[in-house]
């Protein structure tokens, strides 16, 4: 069976734990390929491949100066990302709400104890 290519969507470029990783580290700001790779120990041509995938998908834009390449990430082709999981947050903040008042709760019972 063939594999889906992971330069079809944001979703499947995110898919890659090391992309996320670059897209973390793009998040502070706009940085050289040589920059990615001593942060997150990798080889440059590793590296230049994710980007060359974040790029392709639009999650990544690349600025030339002079001899070096500046990636920056364009947090707005994450929006079909957020979109998809925003929904899941309300339920999210719902359960933690319980919980605290749960754990209210139980310090309540164990300071009148």
């Amino acid at each position: 069976m063939a594999r889906t290519p992971t330069t079809s969507d944001a979703f499947n470029a995110v898919a890659e734990p090391q992309r996320r990783r670059i897209i973390d580290l793009l998040a502070a700001g706009e940085l050289p390929v040589n920059d990615i790779a001593t942060a997150l120990k990798m080889r440059q041509p590793q590296v230049s491949k994710h980007l060359h995938v974040l790029r392709e998908v639009g999650l990544v834009r690349v600025r030339d100066e002079g001899r070096q390449r500046f990636y920056a990430l364009n947090s707005e082709a994450l929006r079909p990302i957020y979109e998809w999981v925003s929904p899941y947050e309300q339920a999210w903040r719902e359960r933690f709400e319980r919980l605290d008042e749960l754990l209210e709760e139980l310090l309540a019972t164990l300071e009148t104890a």
